[in-house]
């Protein structure tokens, strides 16, 4: 399937207007910015014409100037997150100065200064805190700093399972495409696929039809490189667009004029755990014993970032700088799963004695001949016949056979019930039901438990260089890229698998890039352009397909393609016992690319402001996945229970009789 989509959205135009006297209306939170706006007054409270306002930056030392308009209002926007100082100035008034004003993702920053009369030299210092409740913005979200990505635990440390800390966000339910374990979440009752992830500003969504990365995001940076993101469930502005559930938007550290790093390991051992409680099983001599499943995790990595500075040749500091990370995951980790297999009694009968059917189940069927038998009694579809406005067929027994109607089945009537000639079974049948594993416990359902052994070796880095030009023009670069290849075992593995749409050989290869530029045009005019480019290549196939044997001549059936990646046996549903064979819709191969580019223009006029943007996107992606490729064959049990009735787990039964002329 192919798909290729060019998408122009007029972002926004929005005009803004003064809601009562002194009150100030900033403007609409940026992409991955936010920011800062207020006014200049007097000690009497006047406003304060053609005051210079100054913002630096704490940590990269990029300074930006403007002066307040008539109204004595300013406001700086975009402003890239982090912590700022404003400093205020006029003739005949105080320079104030206030530090530490830390702008969040998507915020509004209110900052009024108030300038007492005295000498431009002298300086004042305003120490209270920034009020904030955000009063100029109605859209309600969650904001995390690197405080709390940090610092809060994580399982994995995937920092998008914090999303459910905010309000309307829940775990979502299965079947909803994206897997809760990897962070996926519904807000507001939408599916994790209707949210809308960003990252630095760019899209960062997953367009595949199958999200076989389990994910419904394209790159996933570590916690250790998130300066912080935002959660928004209601009300958020036109610029996100896209869905209609949340908007998850994060941004990546960048480099200040301090050199900083962190370096991480984190590690899982099965010896410091305790087993699970399916993990008790049958030794060879049918005794219970406990056998823990593997679990080796590593979990390392590093940050570095700060200014480039080259010795003697070039001094980046307030100029240029860069931040970079990695981490890689190892693990290896026994996944209990539990089916049905064949009991030791079949399999040692040659599959003629099926009385476990009988002796695992309790309860009764009636024909409509009034016959009574226990359910798992197998009937024989050779003896199907007419009766009355239905149909009856009898049961495998010759202890018991020409019974009348209302006739009550035993084993202890017939004991041969359920005895069925080895010359009705079908002797590829047979092959085919010696590919299950012997059983670990004594029961007919749910009668195996294995745990093998889960290998992940994923690795991840991200590369960011900021570069001041000039007061006016600000632009970044970011390169981001996982490779995340994974062998997810099925409960039987080998030609017998069992496995599901969700297990197998799978790789993942994911890229993205931004290129971001923010050109102060004005005091009062802004444009802030963005480039994105994601790439993603994910793909799964049954193990056993990359080691061919003649399954056709084996098992005697024909037809069934055994290329590399899509070979192996079909997909045999048997009731009553795990599928044996591949899944029908493996292998699977998706391809996903994205190029998209957006500009945002900003005017102020005093107390209003006009903004409007465009985007621009051209998506593209393909599938590979034929279905049921190699076939897939379905035994309920209809042919060999009471018609009509049915549920006594006979499709083993119906499996292994030959087909009838």
């Amino acid at each position: 399937m192919n798909r290729s989509a060019c998408r122009w959205i007029l972002r926004s135009l929005l005009v803004v207007a003064v809601s009562s006297v002194a009150s100030i209306l900033p403007l609409q939170a940026q992409v991955d910015t936010g920011s800062i706006t207020g006014t200049v007054t007097d000690a009497s409270g006047a406003v304060v014409n053609g005051a210079k306002v100054t913002l630096t930056n704490e940590g990269t030392g990029a300074a930006l100037s403007l002066t307040t308009g008539s109204d004595g209002s300013y406001t700086f926007s975009p402003v890239r997150i982090g912590s700022y100082k404003i400093d205020a100035s006029a003739q005949g008034f105080k320079t104030v100065s206030q530090t530490h004003i830390v702008v969040n993702v998507s915020a509004n920053v209110l900052v009024n200064l108030k300038l007492p009369t005295g000498s431009v030299s002298e300086t004042v210092e305003v120490t209270g805190a920034v009020p904030v409740l955000q009063t100029q913005d109605a859209s309600v979200g969650q904001v995390m700093d690197t405080r709390n990505v940090n610092n809060l635990p994580l399982n994995g440390r995937n920092f998008t399972f914090l999303a459910q800390l905010s309000a309307g966000v829940n775990s979502p339910q299965a079947d909803t495409r994206g897997n809760a374990s990897t962070g996926a979440f519904s807000a507001n009752g939408f599916r994790p696929a209707q949210n809308n992830y960003m990252l630095d500003g760019i899209d960062n969504n997953s367009d595949t039809v199958d999200f076989l990365n389990g994910t419904n995001f394209v790159v996933l940076p570590p916690v250790d490189a998130i300066q912080e993101f935002k959660v928004q469930t209601t009300n958020f502005s036109a610029e996100f667009g896209r869905s209609g559930a949340a908007v998850m938007n994060a941004t990546v550290k960048s480099g200040t004029n301090q050199l900083h790093g962190d370096v991480w390991e984190f590690f899982r051992n099965d010896k410091l755990d305790a087993a699970d409680y399916f993990e008790r099983t049958l030794d060879p001599n049918g005794n219970a014993h406990t056998q823990k499943g593997e679990l080796r995790q590593n979990q390392f990595g590093f940050t570095l970032g700060g200014p480039v500075v080259i010795p003697h040749v070039f001094n980046g500091r307030n100029k240029v700088f860069f931040f970079g990370d990695y981490e890689g995951l190892r693990r290896r980790q026994g996944t209990v799963q539990t089916g049905a297999v064949p009991t030791l009694a079949e399999r040692n009968s040659g599959y003629t004695n099926l009385q476990d059917l009988i002796t695992g189940q309790s309860g009764n069927h009636t024909d409509i001949l009034g016959r009574t038998m226990p359910i798992g009694t197998v009937l024989d579809p050779a003896t199907t016949r007419v009766s009355g406005t239905g149909f009856v067929r009898d049961p495998f027994t010759t202890a018991c056979a020409n019974e009348p109607a209302g006739f009550t089945y035993t084993l202890a009537l017939c004991p041969d019930l359920n005895i069925i000639p080895v010359g009705r079974l079908d002797p590829n049948a047979i092959k085919l039901l010696n590919l299950f594993p012997n059983p670990t416990s004594n029961k007919l359902t749910s009668n195996y438990t294995n745990s093998p052994v889960l290998r992940e070796n994923r690795k991840a880095f991200d590369a960011r260089l900021d570069v001041n030009f000039t007061q006016k023009d600000q632009v970044f670069y970011r390169f981001s890229y996982v490779d995340d290849p994974q062998f997810i075992p099925s409960i039987f593995g080998g030609v017998a698998d069992g496995g599901g749409f969700y297990q197998g050989n799978q790789t993942a290869l994911a890229q993205q890039s931004a290129l971001v530029w923010n050109h102060v045009i004005s005091s009062t005019t802004v444009n802030n352009a963005r480039a994105g480019l994601n790439y993603l290549h994910t793909t799964r196939n049954i193990p056993e397909a990359t080691n061919l044997s003649d399954l056709p001549g084996q098992f005697g059936i024909q037809g069934i393609p055994q290329q590399k990646e899509n070979g192996g046996l079909p997909a045999f549903g048997i009731n009553g016992l795990q599928t044996l064979g591949g899944n029908a819709f493996l292998p699977s191969d998706e391809v996903s690319s994205t190029i998209q580019l957006n500009d945002d223009f900003t005017k102020i006029y005093g107390k209003h402001t006009f903004k409007m943007g465009i985007e621009w996107q051209h998506v593209k992606f393909s599938t590979l996945q034929p279905p049921w490729s190699r076939g897939q064959f379905n035994f309920d049990g209809n042919y060999t229970d009471i018609p009509n009735v049915g549920g006594g787990n006979t499709g083993r039964a119906q499996f292994l009789l030959s087909p009838m002329a």
